[in-house]
């Protein structure tokens, strides 16, 4: 086999194709457009169309990204034939019973199976357990292809790291983890990922090391704010404000600054699931992480039940009650409301007839309906019982407590800032957060 595929990608004799054109996949394809030749395939023609545009459907990037690049967007198998390195970076998430739904993932190499031929490089940037990319996914690009892995086609993991709606820690700027399944491969696949990584690659030793190291990084991460978590519960029931101990707690040089929160989204709320079930299969069933997990899953519930039972204290009869809800996404400042455990706020308002208006400027209301059956409202409308800062948008941080007080009946009520982002500027509603 041909080592030199970079060479060919560099002097563009070949193509490099980016399946998925989501949050990680777009930027991945537009940063490589810039050096070498590049289809971008994504199975959404309604997307495609918008990238085709230079819209990023996804509302990360603006047009200057699709500038001066060697791009073509498409979602017709057959332009994918021209292509000689496969980069695949379509969604993992996981089902209604928290199991991983390999069902993107296996397709995406069904499709790239299709039009796999000898010689061809395949690396795969899904987040999934050690052992799914030569497991899983190998298996079927043979089949598809009747190719022999490593003779003919060579495989490769590059777990993505993408931080929708974070400007400073970039494609470019953060290291790259990459592996191959032989020396050759990975120095190859290394070479053409240092094309548009500035900060440079780390060369795992294998596709497994390198599956294990993206799925620890967010399974750390929540295992810590769960942590946090179950400490706010803790304050709350000794009447101490859990972001005045971290204030105090974090004066010392080694002490790891995580905050309470709503714990969401496609990474921090999902990989640790991938990780759990392929510790199932090995025969060791996890206790931290499991753990960690419960805790963060039940947050929304909690705060949920927390905002109702401070209505009830205000003498108020709680079916009558209006809670206005400020943020949807599972994030501040982006768009994207998949797992967002915000709903789960919401959900439990309405387990008690509260009637709930839900507003956010960067969320789109037809996604809120389409996804879990609830619309966004344009506008704080009448009188509210209690209001939530769900989530930290830049639109919020102006906003003062008069602004609040006019949305509320007589200028009282309950104020829920769940992540303490008017503390200490809050003196006249009733005041709580995590």
């Amino acid at each position: 086999m041909s080592n030199l595929i970079y060479d060919k990608l560099l002097n563009k004799e070949e193509k490099l194709a980016v399946i998925g054109l989501g949050y990680v996949g777009l930027p991945i394809a537009l940063e490589f457009a810039k050096k070498i030749s590049v289809v971008g395939f994504d199975i959404n023609q309604e997307r495609v169309e918008l990238m085709q545009k230079g819209i990023d459907p996804s509302k990360e990037l603006d047009a200057s990204a699709f500038e001066n690049t060697d791009i073509t967007f498409t979602s017709q198998l057959e332009d994918l034939k021209a292509c000689r390195f496969y980069v695949v970076a379509v969604p993992t998430p996981i089902d209604e019973t928290k199991l991983p739904d390999l069902t993107p993932l296996l397709a995406a190499s069904r499709t790239v199976g299709k039009v796999l031929k000898k010689g061809d490089y395949v690396v795969f940037e899904s987040t999934v357990y050690p052992g799914c990319t030569e497991e899983d996914c190998v298996p079927i690009l043979e089949e598809e292809s009747g190719l022999k892995f490593r003779e003919d086609f060579m495989v490769g993991y590059s777990p993505e790291r993408i931080n929708p709606g974070d400007k400073e820690h970039t494609l470019q700027n953060v290291i790259k983890v990459v592996s191959g399944c032989c020396e050759s491969s990975l120095e190859q696949i290394a070479k053409t990922y240092e094309l548009v990584v500035g900060a440079g690659v780390h060369r795992a030793p294998t596709i497994k090391v390198a599956e294990a190291a993206k799925i620890i990084e967010n399974t750390q991460r929540d295992v810590n704010i769960a942590l946090i978590n179950e400490l706010s519960l803790i304050f709350n029931k000794l009447g101490i404000n859990t972001f005045d101990v971290l204030d105090a707690a974090g004066t010392k040089w080694n002490f790891l600054k995580f905050y309470p929160g709503l714990v969401g989204g496609h990474c921090i709320g999902v990989d640790p699931y991938y990780l759990t079930h392929r510790a199932q299969q090995a025969g060791y069933h996890s206790k931290v992480i499991n753990s960690g997990r419960y805790v963060n899953d039940s947050m929304g519930f909690y705060i949920g039940k927390q905002t109702a039972k401070k209505i009830i204290s205000q003498g108020k009869v709680i079916q009558n009650a209006r809670v206005l809800v400020m943020g949807a996404t599972f994030k501040e400042d982006v768009s994207d409301i998949r797992n967002s455990k915000v709903i789960d706020v919401i959900n439990e308002l309405k387990s008690f007839q509260v009637t709930v208006d839900v507003l956010d400027p960067h969320a789109s209301s037809e996604e809120m309906m389409h996804e879990y059956g609830i619309g966004l409202v344009d506008q704080p409308a009448g009188k509210y019982d209690a209001i939530i800062v769900a989530v930290n948008h830049a639109e919020y941080k102006e906003l003062d407590e008069a602004y609040f007080k006019s949305l509320l009946h007589d200028g009282k009520g309950v104020f829920v800032d769940i992540k303490g982002l008017f503390r200490n500027k809050i003196q006249e509603l009733e005041y709580w957060s995590l």
